[in-house]
């Protein structure tokens, strides 16, 4: 049964609260780890006690609560916009357009690559344990692991210091690759479906129409917004403007069928750059950014609370965690590749900082857009081995890589430095 939008909003942000004074005092975690570990000791807490006494209806009622929360729908068509657009407005766009050959590569290309790596691997390993998968299914899978989160990482390499121009790689390369990895999976599911043509031309000309067409809505919306930002200096219509700009900005690039994400990302890009700078006084700065960072905040709590509430909607197998944990080693194995080759084909065009190789590889975390992507399959045993598969590799992405990641950027960081190489 559907849960009620105010009740379970209302419910989201306690339990996130709860658990981020929880961690922030007790346990010390990075934020948005904490607050999944946490989530997904919750959920364990309730089955156990649910199994220990079943006739309290514990397991049911948190499974009825998950369920009715929509978590696809949630995110895909709620919360992503607002984070890739709070999340683009942080973002140098001079660093990034130093360096805008390295990050469209790797988010296209090394999406594209990412993809049927993963695929083929997922295919051998499936079978390998006995549960064999078509093989268009498989690139389902590699099409809905391969985008990284940008959210997970960036207030990690904030805090281990990273150079502006690799935090401008990781940041640019995660929040367009977001984007292409929605179009490419939505591409290869109609074909796994039944319901499209998977044809090479075919699929290169959807995925130039829904990306491209995305980055051009981004600009006009975002022109648009700021052209009306420059007329006015108004802080509190100013930030209207940016929800207006947000909100209907992907309703509108969901008419169109471009790519929603994109939009966001490049319409976040102009305003917290060109329209900062340009666009608005330093109080209309300050509370704009401000109002960001708190939403931002905000929803990434209620986003990791719920990649760790979600565990209930998994039905452990052994053989299906066997093959999510085979899949650990092949989505890193993946993008070791998928980031090895742009960097070295783009090394003398673009030198590279010393170190940043295993930054990006171990950085490239997934989140809940893969587990969004995953819960929006068709209901059958496919569904169910890649949902696992997909859960068991972003628990390990955000947990383990996301609390080494700022130790593995200041010792390589480090090296960098150390040996005098640029950025």
């Amino acid at each position: 049964m559907p849960v009620n939008p105010l009740d379970a909003a209302a419910l989201l942000i306690v339990l996130a609260a709860v658990g981020g004074y929880a961690n922030h005092r007790l346990i010390g975690l990075p934020h948005t780890i904490g607050l999944t570990v946490m989530g997904a000791a919750a959920s364990l807490a309730m089955v156990g006690l649910d199994a220990a006494a079943p006739g309290l209806g514990l397991g049911a009622a948190v499974r009825g609560f998950v369920a009715g929360l929509d978590f696809p729908e949630a995110l895909l068509d709620g919360m992503l916009s607002f984070l890739l657009f709070a999340g683009a407005l942080h973002v140098d766009l001079g660093n990034l357009l130093r360096r805008k050959w390295a990050v469209a590569t790797m988010a296209t290309l090394g999406v594209l690559a990412s993809t049927f790596l993963i695929g083929g691997g997922f295919w051998l390993i499936a079978g390998w344990f006995g549960y064999p998968l078509p093989f268009v299914w498989c690139l389902v899978f590699g099409a809905l692991i391969s985008p990284t989160d940008p959210v997970a990482v960036m207030g990690i390499l904030k805090s281990a210091r990273v150079p502006p121009s690799l935090e401008a790689k990781v940041a640019g390369e995660s929040l367009f690759n977001d984007g292409v990895g929605v179009v490419v999976f939505s591409i290869v599911l109609a074909a796994a479906t039944g319901g499209g043509d998977f044809s090479p031309g075919h699929a290169a000309e959807l995925f130039v129409l829904e990306a491209g067409g995305g980055a051009a809505l981004g600009l006009v919306l975002g022109w648009i917004a700021y052209r009306a930002m420059r007329t006015i200096d108004e802080h509190n219509l100013e930030v209207l403007i940016t929800l207006a700009l947000v909100m209907g900005g992907y309703a509108l690039a969901q008419q169109l069928h471009v790519a929603g994400p994109v939009t966001m990302a490049v319409a976040g890009l102009l305003i917290g750059n060109h329209g900062a700078k340009f666009a608005m006084s330093d109080r209309t700065r300050e509370h704009l950014t401000g109002f960001w960072s708190l939403l931002d905040e905000m929803l990434n709590s209620v986003l990791f609370l719920l990649i760790g509430l979600e565990i209930v909607a998994i039905a452990f197998d052994p053989g299906h965690l066997a093959i999510g944990v085979a899949g650990i080693a092949l989505v890193l194995a993946a993008r070791a590749v998928s980031v090895g080759l742009p960097m070295l084909a783009l090394s003398r065009l673009a030198p590279f900082t010393e170190g940043a190789y295993p930054i990006l590889v171990w950085g490239g975390l997934r989140g809940g857009i893969s587990i969004a992507l995953a819960l929006t399959l068709p209901a059958g045993p496919l569904k169910v081995t890649i949902l696992t598969a997909t859960y068991v590799i972003v628990v390990f992405s955000v947990i383990v890589q996301g609390a080494t990641i700022g130790t593995v950027a200041r010792r390589f960081v480090g090296e960098g430095r150390r040996t005098g190489v640029r950025s």
